[in-house]
Parts: C-alpha cells; structure tokens; sequence
C-alpha cells in the first residue's frame, strides 16, 4: 500500500523497549493509531514488556474528562494498563500551549518513573513535523540565525537528562493512521481548538492544505536541517575536546587557539553552548553577540603563537569571558546569584547545580559560598590565576542545617551538588547529543542515558 494508508511497523523494532514504555494517550487519532500500532508490536515480539497507557487531561475544555475515560474503556478492552493524570491548579493567562506542553511532559515523566519506565512514546506525525517546520521558519523570517529550528522534533528527545521522549510516528502520515483506526473498528475524539484559526498551529495546517507539495518541501527541509544540525554538534563537540578544560568547579578555559581553528560556525556554536552552561541559562546566547566575541578572541598576529591582542573581559548569558595570555576563562558572574534559601531536593540551583540531600535529616539552607568562603578554599593549579580560581568558587553553592550557622564545609555524605548542561538540561533533542555529552563530560555533570535506538548516534 502506498504511505497514504501504511504506516511503516518497522520503526518500533529500532527502539529498544527493555524498560518498558509509556504511550502518551490524548484519545485523538494520532495518540490512539500510535497506542494500537505498539500494543501490537509487542505482543509479537517482547509480550511480556510493560506497557503503560497515560492520558493527560489538561481540564481545558468541559469535554476533556470524558475524552481521558474512553481512553480509558480502549485500554480496559485491549488488557493495556492506563493512568489518567490531570493538569490541576490554575492556569496562565498567557502562554498557555507552552505551559500545558511542560505539565504534560512533566506528569508523563513522573508516570513513567513511578514504574521504572525510562521511555516515553508519543504520536507526532509527519503533518505535525510539516507544520512545525514552517512555524519556526516563519518566526525565523528576517532573523540572523536560521537552520537549527528548521530540524523539526527530534526523533527522540531526553527530558530532564533521565527520561526519553521517542516519536515513531514522525514519518508517517495522519491519513495512515485514521486507516489503521478505521480498520480496527476504533473512534477517536476531534480536539475544537485543531480547528481554531485563533492558535498559529491551525493557521499554518490550513495553509499547508492549501498549498501543493508545500508539506513535502517543509519535511525535506527539516531533514537537511537536521543533519546540518548534527553535523554542526559533531564538530563543535571535537572543538570542546580539543581545547577545553575545567581548572576549578565553575570554572572553564579555552586555549586561546580555540578561536583560530578553522570552523568559525563550530566555534560559534561550541562558544554559545559553553556560554549558556556556565552561566546556567536555558537558551543559547544570540547568535551575532556570540559571533562578535569570538572575533575578539582571535589573536592579534596571524601565524604566530595564539595569543590575544590585549585582554578582556566582557559577559553574556551571566558569563564573564576573561580573556588574557593564560587562557580564555568562563565562569558565572557574581550579580543576581540566589539569594540563601531553603534546600529542596532535586531541584534545580541557579540553573547551574542539581541539588541532591540524599537521605539527611533535617532541613537545609542554600546560597552562594562568596568570596570570604572561596578565597578559604581557592586552590589555584596549571597557572590558573588565583583569582579567578576565587571568582568562581565564590558563585558556587554551599549547604548548610537551617539549626546551625553557615558553613563553607564539604558538602554531607549522602548529598551532592551536579552541575548540568543549562541549555539541554530540561530537553535534549537528538540532534545535539554530541556537543551536551561532551560538554558534560568536562563540567562533571552526570553522563547521558544510553540512547533509545540501536545504533542510534545524535539524529
């Protein structure tokens, strides 16, 4: 049968389930198509792998509820464990899709977790791929940095560095899918706001149906985008290997050759990621600042030893780049570091530090070191400049017992403080595997999670 009525089954023998899986479950036909489609795959080849159905209700519309409950009847006919999981609390008044899109991923994660489940499946398609193309193509119009949007969804994305997110689905084709569920005798329930014109998701669908091969052409430039992508994460990763190090916690150098190796676009991207890490911050720095530094970073004399013009110091993304003849230097700047606080578990520190309290008793405090603690425990090596060991220990956290004073002592056993990979730390789509391992593996975050594929490298 021609792609218009198939999907293509094979996708689901790539992805290895030895975990167990959670299926994202709307009811729509997407999500349904995607649930029967896996029930399938692994009743024929691993039938004794745990399945979980979620459905999110979001408590958006008055028909919600009773959407998630014949979800719910599908998977009670079909032997399939199901959990509805409801977005409660109020909701904002502004940004609402990207606020619904956080709960839902956040509570599928938490499912999945509660059963040791590593994997989460969802039922984006290739007309959801089209249209999330043309969507960032058209916030992109007149913008100086174009091609990483234009890669679409990723096959599979880490959330929260532990737990992937995989889309089998996003070479298949809606129509294959309401096939599949006609075939099988099995309904599904329309979403209203797919049709509101109001929301930019179903302008660009209406368009798109308008518009002869204008859904091949967006798929066919998300796929080179996608490889330029990966491509460009590969070489900024050997970029960061190359020339990277971590003299102290918080503190990173750069042999000043970095700036002078050839591939200004890896260097760039390489220099925005670092950027983004250090100073803890979820997006990437702009492009064209980010540019403009490393042009400053290029030695003054062409052919001779790297060395820089004249030092200097400039910030971006909270990021104090302090060039001078030791070395280029990145570590947060000290303005607007949080304020001392209550330690929660698991939560995320300047944007910087994982907090773990492990299994300690009582309740703790969180802030700064600052300089009096750091310029205790500076110790500077390999002809790091002192102060700038202390510049950077002074933003790093200290815990203490809410019952006792300060202290700038090792943390507990049992606690732990883990860097992370700022701008990947929340999402990491595939394409960018290779520069967030890497640049993990510098700062000591935790390293990443085996990929969801076989042979699956960043794309």
């Amino acid at each position: 049968m021609t792609p218009e009525t198939e999907p293509d089954r094979s996708v689901f023998s790539q992805i290895d389930f030895t975990s167990g899986a959670v299926a994202a479950v709307s009811g729509g036909s997407d999500s349904t198509a995607l649930l029967l489609l896996l029930k399938d795959h692994l009743d024929r080849t691993a039938p004794a792998t745990k399945l979980l159905a979620v459905t999110i209700d979001h408590a958006l519309r008055p028909g919600s509820a009773a959407e998630a409950q014949a979800v719910a009847r599908l998977c009670a006919g079909r032997g399939i464990a199901h959990r509805i999981l409801v977005w409660s609390g109020r909701k904002p008044s502004t940004g609402l899709p990207a606020a619904a899109r956080e709960a839902r991923y956040r509570l599928l994660a938490e499912a999945a977790q509660a059963e040791g489940i590593g994997l989460i499946l969802t039922g984006h398609t290739a007309d959801d791929q089209a249209e999330t193309v043309l969507m960032r193509q058209a916030r992109q119009e007149g913008a100086r940095e174009a091609g990483r949007g234009l890669a679409g969804m990723a096959p599979a994305t880490l959330y929260d560095w532990r737990i992937w997110i995989v889309r089998p689905l996003l070479g298949t084709r809606r129509a294959a899918l309401r096939e599949v569920l006609r075939r099988a005798n099995v309904g599904w329930a329309e979403d209203p706001t797919n049709e509101d014109e109001a929301f930019e998701r179903p302008r660009i669908r209406a368009a798109l149906a308008d518009r002869n091969g204008a859904r091949e052409d967006a798929l066919a430039l998300a796929g080179r985008a996608a490889v330029g992508r990966e491509q460009l994460g590969h070489r900024a990763a050997a970029l960061i290997r190359g020339f990277a190090s971590r003299p102290a916690a918080g503190l990173a150098r750069l042999d000043p050759g970095f700036a002078t190796a050839g591939d200004e676009a890896a260097a760039v991207y390489a220099l925005r990621v670092l950027l983004a890490t250090v100073g803890g911050v979820a997006f990437l720095p702009d492009q064209a600042r980010s540019a403009a530094l490393l042009n400053r970073l290029r030695p003054g004399r062409p052919g001779k030893t790297p060395f820089l013009a004249a030092p200097f110091c400039a910030t971006l993304s909270r990021t104090v780049v302090d060039a001078r003849r030791a070395g280029i230097f990145l570590r947060r700047e000290t303005r607007n570091l949080p304020s001392a606080a209550p330690a929660v578990d698991n939560a995320l520190w300047d944007g910087r530090r994982r907090i773990k309290l492990g299994d300690e008793p009582g309740e703790f405090l969180i802030a700064p070191l600052g300089a009096a603690g750091a310029a205790r425990q500076a110790i500077a090596e390999n002809g790091t400049p002192p102060s700038l060991v202390r510049a950077a220990l002074a933003a790093e956290p200290v815990l203490w017992r809410a019952s006792e004073h300060p202290s700038d002592s090792p943390i507990l056993p049992g606690m732990a403080v883990c860097p992370v990979v700022a701008p990947f730390a929340r999402f990491l789509p595939s394409f960018d595997l290779a520069p967030a391992g890497t640049v993990a593996a510098l700062i000591g975050a935790p390293r990443l999670p085996a990929p969801p594929f076989g042979g699956h490298t960043a794309g």
